[in-house]
């Protein structure tokens, strides 16, 4: 089993997370933008928004050095525009390319949590969009299954810090997963997701 740390394998994850979610946002039809989902006071379109947000982040942090604080709320608010799809997907390239960029991962990104390993970010940016797939595909009836190695890959990351992702604001307290579960009802119940 490719060792998660290794960075092509880290790499290699970041890019099938961004592939997933984009699939998904490639699968939104015209009339489901502002559909529920299971982020309660989330549409599609909000999800969408914030997903999008997250990978405009990364060239400043990464690529540039820069911190929060520089950045300021240049992503705040409606980022996606007239073009949803588009801008997800240049979003995505630029963060993909982020986070490729020769010698990246060996940098420190500053975050609003503080500094904080590349590697690790890039980590972190994986498991939520994998969940966050997860959360597109239940709002819009796309096939809901995700792919193995990124829900192996997501669970590893979350649950050292499943307990305290509620203290947020941003997830619902965990769940308790039915007995037998499997990865990935344990991985969305960490996040207060019920599969």
């Amino acid at each position: 089993m490719p060792n998660p740390h290794v960075p092509s394998t880290l790499l290699a994850r970041h890019g099938e997370a961004l592939d997933l979610f984009g699939a998904r946002v490639h699968a939104v039809r015209a009339d489901q933008w502002d559909a529920p989902t299971p982020c309660t006071e989330w549409t599609v379109r909000d999800l969408v928004n914030h997903l999008t947000a997250e990978q405009l982040w990364v060239p400043p942090l990464v690529q540039e050095r820069r911190t929060v604080e520089q950045v300021g709320d240049a992503y705040e608010g409606d980022v996606l525009g007239d073009d949803p799809v588009g801008a997800w997907d240049l979003a995505a390239a630029r963060s993909r390319d982020a986070f490729l960029e020769k010698g990246a991962l060996d940098r420190t990104a500053h975050l609003s949590s503080g500094p904080t390993p590349v590697p690790a970010y890039c980590s972190q940016m994986i498991a939520d969009l994998v969940v966050h797939a997860w959360d597109l595909s239940r709002a819009i009836g796309a096939d809901e299954r995700l792919p193995r190695d990124l829900v192996d890959f997501a669970v590893r990351e979350v649950s050292p810090y499943a307990d305290s992702l509620a203290d947020s604001g941003l997830f619902a307290p965990p769940v308790d997963p039915p007995r037998g579960a499997d990865e990935q009802t344990r991985l969305l119940a960490m996040v207060g997701r019920e599969a």
